[in-house]
């Protein structure tokens, strides 16, 4: 994908959740005002992870799925390949941008995709994330260091989605879970993680142009 001014794009593929964690602490910590917005796309291989607040008992049945406590805010979800993450790593004090119009920006990104699709969702002021007829398809969860974020989004795109049912998604008992390609309609869009990712950057970079 093409970088622009503003705001770098990198495709990493499929990486370790920890060592992508670490890189996103690295990165933030020695920044400086002067430093590029980045967005990180990327998928894991499954793993639990459990944020800064979270509760172990949300934690039905890890089996054999590692479970990881993070820095984000939220509870315990799950990441596994065909889900799309894309980490924003930004300043948001330069780009004098509150957290709660954040996750908006980001949310709205989604429900936009989704719109394309023919796929009316919606966010939910009380449980960040976005909603299709009430099942959970997309996670959000951030981090704020001195005025920089990073965490993200989760896009369930075309996963195993059966590791959901292990656990209470997001803290909520009973929360469905859908995926992007159980709700598109025969021939109704590209559904490839390819064609997904170059869509949603581009809601992203539109969202959270300066």
């Amino acid at each position: 994908m093409n970088d622009d001014k503003t705001m770098r794009v990198i495709d990493l593929g499929l990486q370790p959740y920890e060592k992508i964690w670490q890189e996103m602490q690295a990165y933030t910590d020695q920044r400086d005002a002067s430093s590029e917005d980045q967005l990180w796309l990327v998928e894991h291989p499954p793993v639990f992870t459990l944020g800064k607040s979270g509760r172990c008992e949300h934690v039905l049945a890890a089996g054999d799925i590692p479970l990881l406590q993070s820095d984000r805010g939220g509870q315990v979800t799950y990441h596994g390949p065909g889900q799309l993450i894309i980490y924003v790593l930004l300043d948001i004090q330069r780009m004098q941008l509150g957290v709660r119009e954040l996750v908006t920006r980001l949310e709205r990104s989604v429900i936009e995709l989704l719109a394309d699709y023919g796929i009316a969702a919606e966010s939910q002021r009380h449980a960040p994330g976005v909603y299709v007829a009430g099942s959970k398809i997309a996670a959000l969860g951030l981090r704020v260091r001195k005025g920089r974020c990073f965490h993200g989004l989760a896009l369930n795109v075309d996963m195993d989605l059966e590791p959901f049912s292990r656990i209470d998604p997001c803290g909520y008992p009973g929360l469905q879970v859908t995926q992007l390609l159980n709700l598109v309609k025969p021939g109704g869009g590209d559904v490839t993680m390819a064609a997904i990712k170059q869509q949603l950057v581009s809601k992203l970079q539109q969202e959270l142009k300066p």
